[in-house]
């Protein structure tokens, strides 16, 4: 089968289309004919070899993806050759033909949904879920801020805070990017790039601030997150690309807090957690992950320059 190996750390162009041996499953194992296959900022990072987790090489790249059931080991009883599933993570990595994944790592896909927006729930929806409900602990009523909204996870989090009754408010850096915000659950909608957000912020929530922020980007907006932020709201850092000074008395005036998280801290009990709910809301139809592009497979390293840019919108897949 083809597949997407690094076999040294560096740039997009360490992305090669190779063939590899097709894995075979052993017990408890479940191999997936990838219909599309979902990229991650992360998967960049590891990339380059400056990531705190480095893998062995050569490795295939990727966490999520969606399509059928090949095979099944031994043991395996939650789903059969033929179901249409997604992945939360996989053995051999998702940038192939075909995946290999433990059993608790494939979810069923409702036919209502496609593969492409299955590709969009692992890491994107499984980051929402437990930045707003697990480590912020976001309550109906409650105003939360999602910094870059119209990218993959903020789209989520936009659709589970309004799925959930909170007020939502998004940023977003292109006109293109406010609307499909507004259009996911957003009751307002502001320009991120804006040098008077925090301003338009404290007017949005009545000189109160935000009881929940998600920040996708902590080294350029943690300070400003600290200005904004409601008396003991909750900041989740869920992405950060560098250092940054603040001043910690704004959190303390505040009660505030400041939440650092990772899907690789995820224990097995709390991701299973996570995808049941995420798998009741797309059966429901309250969650509806939005591609912006589709890319193939062969072309990884160009969605790996796109995942990076800035004017996000929505989910790049590839396509095998």
């Amino acid at each position: 089968m083809k597949a997407i190996r690094v076999s040294e750390f560096g740039g997009p162009e360490k992305l090669v289309l190779t063939e590899v041996p097709t894995p075979e499953p052993a017990a408890g194992q479940v191999l997936v004919a990838m219909h599309a296959v979902g990229v991650n900022p992360v998967e960049t990072y590891i990339r380059t070899g400056t990531y705190p987790r480095k893998p062995a090489l050569p490795y295939t790249p990727g966490m999520d993806g969606a399509g059928k059931v090949l095979s099944v080991g031994a043991g395996v009883i939650s789903v059969r050759p033929g179901d249409r599933v997604y992945l939360s993570g996989t053995l051999s990595g998702s940038y192939a033909e075909q995946a290999l994944c433990a059993e608790a790592q494939v979810h069923p896909l409702p036919e209502s949904v496609s593969y492409e927006q299955g590709a969009a729930m692992g890491v994107p929806y499984a980051t929402a879920y437990r930045a707003l409900f697990h480590k912020a602990r976001l309550q109906p009523g409650e105003t939360v801020l999602v910094h870059g909204a119209s990218g993959g996870v903020g789209v989520a989090a936009v659709q589970l805070a309004h799925a959930l009754g909170a007020k939502v408010i998004g940023t977003a850096g292109t006109e293109r990017g406010r609307k499909l915000v507004l259009d996911n659950g957003a009751g307002k909608v502001l320009d991120h790039g804006a040098a008077n957000l925090p301003e338009q912020v404290l007017s949005a929530t009545g000189g109160q601030g935000p009881d929940v922020i998600l920040e996708m980007l902590a080294d350029k907006n943690l300070a400003r997150d600290l200005d904004m932020i409601a008396k003991y709201g909750r900041i989740v850092v869920i992405g950060n690309r560098g250092s940054i000074e603040i001043n910690p008395r704004l959190a303390m005036g505040k009660d505030a807090v400041i939440y650092g998280m990772t899907l690789f801290n995820v224990a097995p009990p709390e991701m299973a957690e996570i995808h049941a709910a995420l798998g009741e809301g797309l059966a429901k139809g309250s969650l509806r992950p939005v591609i912006g592009e589709k890319i193939p497979l062969a072309e990884a390293a160009r969605a790996h320059q796109a995942v990076m840019q800035p004017g996000s919108y929505g989910k790049i897949v590839l396509i095998p």
